[in-house]
Formats: C-alpha cells, sequence, structure tokens
C-alpha cells in the first residue's frame, strides 16, 4: 500500500490504524539543531484528540506521544524522527457487525475491490485517528517555521554569545462554516485568538453557538452535518512553490485533500473571483514598509505557484461524516442487500477537530517548501 508519505525534503510517512495498538510515524528530513517543545507538540495533540467536548467522539485517547528516535536531550540530530501514539480506548467489537456489510460513504467497498482484504474495526487505515501522526508532525514542521536563526555577518555568527531568532510564519485555522450556518467576515475583520475560546473553534461566539446548536441537533438526531474551515498563512517568504507541477498551491490542495473526509479546497478569491473581470480581479503592486506588496490579495498570497509574501489564505470543505446512527440500506461482500446502523463512537461534525489537522498539514507543506527554496540558487 504505498501513499502513505507527504513531502520532499521535510518527509513525514505515517503508519497504523485505528484500532491497532498505536499510530504513529517517521519524519525524515528535520534539520539538526531544532529544539523540540514536548508541551506544544502535546497541546497541537491536545486540540485533535477525541472526547475533548459534547460535539465531538466521545472515544477517550490521551493521545501521549513517545519519541523513539532522532532527538537527543529536546534537539533534533538530524536523523529520522520516529515517533508514536498507543491507542487506549480501542473497541473492534463496536464493529463486528461490519465486517462483511459496505457503510455508506466509507472506503470498505473500495478497500475491498483493492486489496481484497480490509480492517473493518473503525475502517483500519482509512479512519481519521490516523491523523494524530499528521498533528505531530505538524507541530514539529510549526516549530521549524515559526523562527530562523538572524545571522547579520559571519562576525556577529562568531562573536554573538547567544541564539536570536526572530517569529516567521504562523498557521491559523478556524471554523468558517458549519451546514448553513456561516461566519460571514473576511479573515482580517477577526481576532483569530478567540478561535480556541469554545468548543466549536469560530472566532465569532455568536456565530459559534449558531454552529454548536446544528451540531447538537444532528447528533440528537443520530445524524451528522459538514461545514469550511479555513486557514490563514502569515509572515510567509517570497519564493516558497516549486513550478510547474509542485505549485505552492498544488501542494497545498494536496496535503489538504488528503485529510478524512474533505471534499473542496479553494484558495484566494477562489471560485467567487470567477464572477471578476480581470481588470477588478488582478492584485497591483505598490511599496509598502520598506517591501513590494500588492494593494489587494484576490492571489491568495501565491502567483505563478510561488509565494509572493503576502498571506496566503484558503478553505477546505468538509462532508458530513459518514457514519450515522440511522438505519441504512446496503450489500455485503457478497453482493447480498442488507441493512446497516453506525454503531459506536463517531463525530457528529468533524470540523472542530479537523481545525488543528488542517493547520498541521499545511505546516508540512510550508516546511518541505522552505527547505526546497533553499537550493533554489547559488
Amino acid at each position: 500500500m504505498p501513499g502513505n508519505s507527504i513531502g520532499q525534503l521535510f518527509c513525514l510517512t505515517t503508519f497504523g490504524e485505528s484500532h491497532g495498538a498505536a499510530i504513529g510515524g517517521v519524519i525524515d528530513g528535520c534539520p539538526a539543531g531544532l529544539k523540540m517543545d514536548y508541551d506544544f507538540i502535546q497541546s497541537e495533540l491536545d486540540r485533535r484528540k477525541p472526547g475533548q467536548s459534547k460535539i465531538t467522539t466521545q472515544r477517550k485517547e490521551s493521545d501521549t506521544f513517545e519519541i523513539l528516535s532522532g532527538v537527543k536531550d529536546f534537539m533534533t540530530l538530524g536523523s529520522p524522527i520516529a515517533f508514536a501514539i498507543r491507542n487506549q480506548d480501542y473497541r473492534p467489537s463496536d464493529y463486528e457487525e461490519m465486517e462483511n456489510a459496505y457503510r455508506p460513504s466509507h472506503a470498505d467497498y473500495t478497500y475491498d475491490a483493492k486489496y481484497g482484504v480490509r480492517d473493518h474495526s473503525g475502517g483500519g487505515r482509512s479512519s481519521a485517528r490516523a491523523t494524530a501522526a499528521c498533528v505531530f508532525a505538524g507541530a514539529v514542521a510549526k516549530l521549524l517555521i515559526s523562527r530562523e536563526l538572524l545571522v547579520v555577518s559571519r562576525e556577529a555568527e562568531v562573536n554573538s554569545p547567544t541564539t536570536n531568532y526572530q517569529l516567521l510564519t504562523t498557521i491559523n485555522a478556524y471554523v468558517s462554516r458549519v451546514a448553513n450556518i456561516s461566519l460571514d467576515k473576511d479573515y482580517t475583520q477577526l481576532n483569530l485568538e478567540n478561535t480556541e475560546n469554545n468548543i466549536v473553534r469560530c472566532p465569532d461566539e455568536a456565530v459559534a453557538a449558531k454552529m454548536i446548536e446544528v451540531i447538537e441537533n444532528a447528533r440528537k438526531e443520530g445524524d451528522t452535518v459538514g461545514g469550511v474551515v479555513t486557514c490563514v498563512i502569515k509572515n510567509v517568504p517570497v519564493g516558497l512553490g516549486e513550478p510547474v507541477f509542485d505549485k505552492l498551491q498544488a501542494s497545498l490542495a494536496q496535503a489538504m485533500m488528503s485529510i478524512n473526509a474533505a471534499h473542496g479546497f479553494e484558495y484566494g478569491s477562489g471560485f467567487a473571483g470567477t464572477a471578476l473581470r480581470g481588470s477588478q480581479h488582478n492584485d497591483l503592486f505598490e511599496r509598502a514598509g520598506g517591501k513590494i506588496a500588492t494593494k489587494t490579495n484576490n492571489s491568495g498570497g501565491i502567483q505563478g505557484g510561488i509565494s509572493n509574501g503576502m498571506d496566503i489564505y484558503f478553505n477546505v470543505a468538509f462532508k458530513p461524516v459518514s457514519t450515522i446512527m440511522q438505519k441504512q440500506q446496503t450489500i455485503d461482500s457478497s453482493g447480498n442487500a442488507t441493512e446497516i446502523k453506525g454503531k459506536g463512537r463517531h463525530d457528529p461534525c468533524v470540523l472542530p477537530r479537523a481545525v488543528p489537522i488542517v493547520e498541521a498539514m499545511a505546516a508540512l507543506v510550508m516546511a518541505d517548501h522552505w527547505l526546497r527554496n533553499k537550493n533554489s540558487r547559488v
């Protein structure tokens, strides 16, 4: 089964199944000398872990990580970083009746047709449980791209008694839509620090309350809802992205569409930009704050597949969770008609826990292209 890796220079390979012993991965290409902040990494995993609120799955996992290699005294060695997250609250028995029946809109049938075998317990490899490994690696990537050594000159590097860093790239995602409830404000009008102030992770409290009500109602009815996560990347260096087939937006799209239940991606003006004329859509250049910038940002911070230094912003659409607590007609692996009803612990909406996953995948892409850009010219 190929396709378990993402990135070229900063590369993550993940492993594990939903109800197996553990999930985890190997990060290859992380430079030596990066200080690992274990509290930060765990806090990122805590944002994604199940059982965190009344509108998420009630599966209880601590998602405590174990680093197996590549780190010594909290410092990366430059060698592969292997890590594991043990599964604790797994219940394969919840899925016994689904051993032969194909759950609607799940990967059951396609895995069976492709591989001739599948792990029916929680979807096995196709489960969103595996995204915990992405969040761990994304946290490491965030540590890498959020700071860079400032060296004014060779002499300053030798004589300076301390290591000086400046804050660079930041990544913030939030829920902007749940079902028919939308946050109709541009991200520039929001205080993204408020995102974590409520359980749905929407930075507008009034809209968040409506979103939570919609999710609770769906859960009570044994149903699910979808929505949209918006992500903003600030302080992006100019020059990230590798035309033609590794354009920055293409890498971001691949990463986002690799997330479970992701059903759409748009960046910058997106589909709405198609209604504009070129004279309205073009981002005019200006000199601002001693650097080249654009007066508008319909391009979403990317032009010609390369970052231009402006904010990168995009939306990721997520479908309603496929597992519902209602009876549905389906067929089994022998082609016989049967009936199936969801059992176990499932999210009525993936959006709240998708926020840190979107951030993590974006961080992996940005870290990889940041390292690749260092080889772009002599």
